[in-house]
């Protein structure tokens, strides 16, 4: 369902000189003991950004899964990029979360960068459905403007496909105009408020208890403080 998106969100990184980097030993990839899913995962250095992973999940008709942040470097405060993509295929059922993640909810940080979002926002009615996600505060670390979905085959194969490839131009065009203006927000605090993501993120994540159903608590436990959100590891 989801390897055309992996395949465009890869080439996209790739065509801005990303480098590979390896994924925390284990955490690459693992096949379920119980049930016929694999997860694979890649962690990327983009110039630009400090940080971009990216994750695939099949388990087949039941569950497939996309999911990727990426971190831009702490020199610029413009807003994360999520993306998490579930189809449950016996129920036929999608959900979709595309967003910019801004890292404050100030109301200039927000004039500054989500113009490109809210006309997203505008253009797919299917993804910008009112229904608040159940796990976040969608005041914290999740803009006003993302594209939302839970629906079903039409959705996934007619709406999401143009979406996706828009918001992935949307995003890099944020960032290229980004880079080109100062920063309102210090690089120190910029590091914190995305270590801050994390903590909050890993707290909340409603993928953590899906990971676990798969592939047990102890390598779940590790994916999650480890690889996805690694600034929420205790010291």
């Amino acid at each position: 369902m989801f390897d055309p998106f992996l395949e465009e969100l890869i080439a996209g990184i790739k065509a801005r000189g990303a480098v590979p980097v390896e994924v925390p030993h284990g955490l690459e990839h693992n096949q379920s003991s119980k049930r016929s899913s694999t997860i694979k995962s890649w962690l990327w250095d983009v110039p630009g950004f400090r940080r971009w992973r990216v994750t695939r999940l099949d388990a087949g008709d039941s569950l497939q899964v996309l999911n990727s942040v990426a971190y831009p470097d702490y020199t610029y405060d413009h807003p994360l990029m999520g993306v998490d993509l579930l189809w449950f295929g016996a129920k036929q059922k999608l959900v979709a979360v595309l967003d910019f993640q801004p890292l404050v909810q100030d109301k200039d940080y927000l004039e500054r960068y989500f113009d490109g979002l809210k006309s997203l926002n505008a253009q797919f009615p299917d993804l910008n459905g009112e229904e608040t996600m159940r796990s976040f505060d969608p005041n914290q670390y999740f803009s006003s403007w993302l594209l939302f979905c839970r629906g079903g085959a039409e959705q996934a194969t007619s709406s999401l496909p143009p979406a996706f490839s828009a918001f992935l131009k949307s995003y890099w065009d944020l960032h290229d105009e980004a880079v080109k203006i100062p920063s309102s927000i210090n690089p120190i605090e910029v590091e914190q408020l995305q270590k801050n993501y994390d903590i909050y993120s890993a707290e909340r994540d409603p993928a953590h208890g899906l990971f676990t159903s798969h592939f047990g608590s102890e390598w779940s436990d590790r994916f999650l403080h480890e690889f996805l959100f690694p600034a929420s590891q205790p010291k």
